[in-house]
Parts: structure tokens; C-alpha cells; sequence
């Protein structure tokens, strides 16, 4: 598998390269000053580490400045608004994950910004599972051993997320329907507090994407009990899937990507794609990806656009079902 993958990136890097030199000429000039990767998220998180991440090897490739800015609150909202109402001209682009662009279309009433029509689809970077991760005052070895304990002890048991309605949050919801547990979700504005708090002991568990919570792990300040994803990660071989463990099919892989506002034209947005898609393809962004376990997605702006209607959807179930809202 990991062969057949390592030829498809090849195949898309050469291909990339061709589709840059038949880009119009306003497009292969651009950038010409420096480009804005607004995160809406808080820093230490999974945006903000695969942002830094693309927009350095961006910076290399265009010869500019790419600027990570990290503007948190809300859920995404505030950070993507931000990029909805962004002049279309390819200098101030989205670095997001389905959770705030798919997720947040069914949480709340009212948006200042369509998730869709108000965006064009630049680029996908890479599908990363979450952890369920717990701290060092529960004494569970496993995941069994967690549903058990919560089964217990109803309303007892704490678990963390980076805010109301993020998939930190629904993952909860899902594990707990799934299972008969009820836990209690605590809400914090971001990953790295709620992170904080886990390893302090001011509550017991929480779900984490992979890049923000290996080192943790790896430290053994927080204990992984399970992964969301169907496979295994190739950074924790030895972490069981929740599938496997408790919950046949369970399978949540979230995506990242790239978004610009709407109108952005079509040149500019293929030669990022392109750009994108070759520096996925290289060794060095491969190796990088694989230590935050996270797998390469690259897709046309077209296939991009194609999985953020199907993720509104499938989403907008999933919220429904736990009766998350906020208002």
C-alpha cells in the first residue's frame, strides 16, 4: 500500500509541475508580496501545525513571505469569516479541517458566510485521525476498561474539547451513544488549554487530533486508549481503533485543507492547487506528515469541493443525532 501510495504522489508532483507551466502568465507571477494563511484556530493545534507546515515549504517554493495568522474564537467562525470577506485575489487564504468548514453550517442558527458558496475549494493537505487520550489521575489501561468505569459511574467522567460543537466534541457524542456512557463534556477555547488541564488532572479525558497530542504521548504525560480511524496510526501502531475495541464501523478520519474566498480566480486557485499537490508529493512534507500521523490527501479544487458538500451533509446527521446546538 504505502508503495502504490508513494507512486501516486510521484505521478501528482509531475503532474503538477505541467500544470504550472501551462498556467496563464497572471498566474504564474502570482504571489508578488507576501500571502496570509489565516488558521481559525488557536496556535498548537492540528490547523496550525500542518499551516506552519505548508506555508514555510510555500514560502520556499514562491520566493515570498506565506504568514501563518492565527485568529481563534467562535468555533472557526471568526478566523473564517475573516476569509469569506477577504479580497479574491489569492493573498489572504483559509488553512482549515471539516470540523469548523462542515461542521458548523448545522451547529449554528445563523452564519455570517455560506461554508461553501462563499468559499472556492484551493487545495486538500492531509486526513488526520483523533486520539482518545486520558490523563495520569484515571485508572483505565484501556478502552474497555474506560466504558466500564463510565458505565459505572454516569456523569462522572470528564472529557475535554476545543469548544462546543468541534469534533473533539461530537467524537464524545458519538463514543457515548454508541456505548450507553454519559460523559461530561467540559468546553475550552482551543486544544492546547484543554490539553493543559488533561495532563493537570482538572479532567479526565479528551479527543485529539494526532499532531497535537503525540508529543504527549510519546512523553507519557497522557495515555492513548483509541483512534477514531477505521486503520491504526502509523505514529501509535500499538493504539487500537475504536472499531476494533468497542464500536464495529466507527470511523472518523478528518480532512484539512486550503480555501479562498469566493471569486478568487481559477488560475490563481489551480497553480495553488498544483503547488500544493508537489510539495505533498516530495519526501521531506511525506516524512513530516507521517510524524504527526497524519496521511497526504491531494485532490483537484474540484474533488475538494466535491467532499465539503458531502461532509455538510453527513454532518449535519451526526449533529442532529447528538443534539448538539449552539445558539
Amino acid at each position: 500500500m504505502k508503495e502504490i501510495l508513494s507512486r501516486a504522489l510521484r505521478r501528482s508532483a509531475v503532474l503538477a509541475i505541467f500544470v504550472i507551466a501551462a498556467l496563464p502568465a497572471s498566474a504564474q507571477q502570482f504571489p508578488d508580496h507576501a500571502v496570509r494563511l489565516i488558521v481559525p484556530q488557536t496556535p498548537g493545534g492540528a490547523t496550525d501545525v500542518l499551516a506552519r507546515a505548508i506555508g514555510q515549504r510555500l514560502s520556499e517554493r514562491w520566493g515570498q513571505p506565506v504568514v501563518v495568522d492565527n485568529r481563534g474564537g467562535a468555533g472557526g467562525i471568526i478566523g473564517t469569516d475573516a476569509v469569506a470577506k477577504a479580497p479574491p485575489d489569492g493573498y489572504s487564504l483559509l488553512v482549515t479541517y471539516v470540523g469548523s468548514q462542515a461542521i458548523n453550517q448545522s451547529l449554528y442558527p445563523t452564519l455570517p458566510f455560506d461554508s461553501v458558496k462563499d468559499f472556492e475549494t484551493v487545495a486538500t493537505i492531509a486526513v488526520v485521525p483523533f486520539f482518545l487520550v486520558v490523563g495520569p489521575a484515571l485508572p483505565v489501561g484501556n478502552l474497555a476498561d474506560f466504558i466500564a468505569r463510565a458505565r459505572r459511574q454516569p456523569d462522572r467522567i470528564s472529557y475535554a474539547s476545543s469548544g462546543n460543537g468541534s469534533i473533539n466534541h461530537l467524537l464524545g457524542e458519538m463514543l457515548s451513544r454508541a456505548t450507553g456512557i454519559r460523559l461530561v463534556h467540559v468546553p475550552y477555547k482551543g486544544v492546547a488549554p484543554a490539553l493543559t488541564d488533561l495532563i493537570g488532572g482538572q479532567v479526565d479525558a479528551a479527543f485529539a487530533s494526532v499532531p497535537s497530542v503525540i508529543q504527549h504521548i510519546r512523553s507519557g504525560a497522557v495515555r492513548a486508549l483509541a483512534v477514531s480511524s477505521l486503520r491504526r496510526s502509523p505514529s501509535a501502531p500499538d493504539v487500537p481503533t475504536i472499531a476494533e475495541a468497542a464500536v464495529p464501523g466507527f470511523d472518523v478520519d478528518p480532512w484539512w485543507g486550503i480555501l479562498a474566498p469566493a471569486g478568487t480566480p481559477e488560475p490563481i486557485v489551480r497553480r495553488i492547487n498544483a503547488d500544493v499537490a508537489s510539495i505533498l508529493g516530495t519526501d521531506t512534507m511525506r516524512g513530516f506528515l507521517a510524524t504527526q500521523g497524519a496521511d497526504p490527501l491531494i485532490t483537484t479544487p474540484e474533488g475538494f469541493h466535491a467532499l465539503l458538500e458531502s461532509d455538510v451533509r453527513k454532518w449535519a446527521d451526526i449533529v442532529k443525532a447528538s443534539g448538539a446546538r449552539i445558539d
